[in-house]
Formats: structure tokens, C-alpha cells, sequence
């Protein structure tokens, strides 16, 4: 495998890794009232709600546009970078080939 290669693969597992944590992360807030935990970043993009004044409570709210705005900002930034990544790859093979 040529270093390219690897460095490539690196990039996309890498950013791979932290689009997926991304978007399972979770924060948690204790309100006086009720107790919540929002998941995504920057989008949050679902709500799981634990307990309210009255008592516990499993509920769970989900915005699945707002997920697919987070999928096309983290892949879309992927795709970007991976894109000049191989420009620059292709632009230093091309000049080592016409030395």
C-alpha cells in the first residue's frame, strides 16, 4: 500500500469515527422539572425525556430532518476534504512523473 493510500484511509476512518459519535452523543440536563438527554452534535436531533414533574417517563422525540442535516454537514465536510486530499494527491503524482 503507498503512503497515500494510507493516509487517506486514516482521514476517512478517523472522521468516520467522529461523525458517529457525533451524532449519538449524548448531553443530559436536570431540570427542576424534568430530566432529558439530547443527542447530536451540532443538531440535536432526538430527545429522550427520562422524568417530568409528574414522574417518570420514557419519551422519545425525533426530528429526522434535523438528522439528515447533521449527516449532510459531517459527510458533506468528509467529502470535501477527502476531494482535496486527492487533488493535491493526483497534482504531486502528475509532477513527479514529468521530472
Amino acid at each position: 500500500m503507498t503512503k497515500k493510500f494510507l493516509i487517506l484511509l486514516s482521514f476517512l476512518t478517523v472522521w468516520s469515527i467522529l461523525t458517529i459519535l457525533a451524532l449519538t452523543w449524548g448531553t443530559r440536563f436536570d431540570w427542576p422539572d424534568a430530566v432529558h438527554v439530547d443527542y447530536g452534535f451540532p443538531l440535536v436531533w432526538c430527545t429522550n425525556t427520562l422524568s417530568t414533574i409528574v414522574g417518570a417517563v420514557n419519551l422519545w422525540i425525533v426530528d429526522v430532518s434535523a438528522l439528515i442535516l447533521n449527516l449532510i454537514l459531517w459527510l458533506g465536510i468528509m467529502l470535501s476534504i477527502t476531494s482535496v486530499l486527492l487533488y493535491f494527491f493526483s497534482k504531486k503524482a502528475s509532477n513527479d512523473q514529468k521530472c
